[in-house]
């Protein structure tokens, strides 16, 4: 593994406890300067992995509360009128920010949803006709409860489509979550800031320096097309998709200190690029989608 990714994921380990694949999932997306989604239960670490996140990188972090009377003024910010000046001054909201925490975010109104579209996409925001540049690195970290939950609205294709990863945490171990029951305030601590947002600059241009292979951009193609071709799913993934793949995968090879993208690189991180994109799990869009492709053709 590459020094600083072993440093970072030893460092979110104390906190994150027993979820490897999942930490390296979570920097794969933040060093692709992707935005990410959590899916899981209430409880499971989410918010904890945010926060871990924003810490390691000395980011500045805001975290929203979505729910269902939440306005989209209240995310972006609003213009109030100045007497003095007798004109219309522009106060932030918490989205600017460099890390945000969007939490429990289907549980806000399509609406207040949609507010966070451009933020997302142009990392900007546009009030009164006027617009404002979010602060640089931007990111975006979203949870969302089960759709089965009481009182939650499932998120429209196109705010799905923006997140780059989708992953779930899942249940800890029976050691790990004995770990958590007896030493509990280890889950909020973390050594110290490993890195300013210089160096995680550095690391996102790093990670794409690594080589992709003809055979490998093949194999990203056979996988979109036969999402296009296919009853399985309603519609096929977007050429966004497509390029968030090899993103994704340059990132993973770069990740485990490999120089180039091998096609088992793309098969591990294809389920949390596309999953969310086609309404699946990860687990049938391993089933339906990548074990019906084959990896070396």
């Amino acid at each position: 593994m590459n020094q600083d990714i072993a440093r970072i994921v030893k460092s979110l380990s104390l906190v994150i406890l027993d979820k490897e694949t999942e930490i390296k999932i979570a920097l794969t997306c933040l060093l692709s300067k992707g935005h990410l989604l959590i899916e899981d239960l209430p409880g499971m670490g989410k918010t904890t992995l945010a926060h871990a996140l924003a810490y390691t990188f000395g980011l500045n972090f805001q975290r929203i509360q979505f729910t269902n009377d939440l306005l989209p003024l209240d995310i972006s910010g609003s213009s109030i009128y100045n007497v003095k000046s007798q004109s219309f001054d522009f106060h932030e909201g918490p989205l600017f920010c460099q890390l945000l925490l969007a939490d429990e975010l289907n549980r806000a109104s399509p609406k207040t949803q949609s507010a966070l579209l451009e933020a997302m996409e142009e990392h900007q925001v546009t009030i009164d006709k006027q617009t404002y540049q979010l602060p640089k690195p931007f990111f975006v970290i979203a949870t969302q409860n089960p759709k089965d939950q009481f009182g939650t609205h499932e998120l429209p294709e196109s705010q799905l489509d923006r997140f780059f990863m989708r992953l779930s945490l899942g249940y800890p171990s029976r050691n790990a979550e004995r770990l958590l029951i007896e030493n509990n305030s280890n889950r909020r601590a973390l050594e110290q800031t490993l890195f300013d947002t210089q160096a995680l600059t550095e690391l996102q241009k790093a990670s794409q320096l690594t080589i992709l292979a003809d055979v490998v951009v093949d194999y990203i193609l056979r996988i979109v097309e036969f999402t296009r071709n296919t009853n399985i799913v309603r519609h096929g993934l977007s050429p966004r998709a497509s390029i968030a793949m090899a993103t994704a995968a340059k990132t993973w090879a770069f990740i485990h200190d490999v120089r180039y993208v091998t096609p088992d690189d793309v098969y591990a991180i294809a389920p949390f690029v596309c999953a969310h994109r086609l309404g699946l799990t990860l687990q049938e869009f391993q089933q339906h989608i990548l074990e019906k492709i084959d990896i070396g053709a």
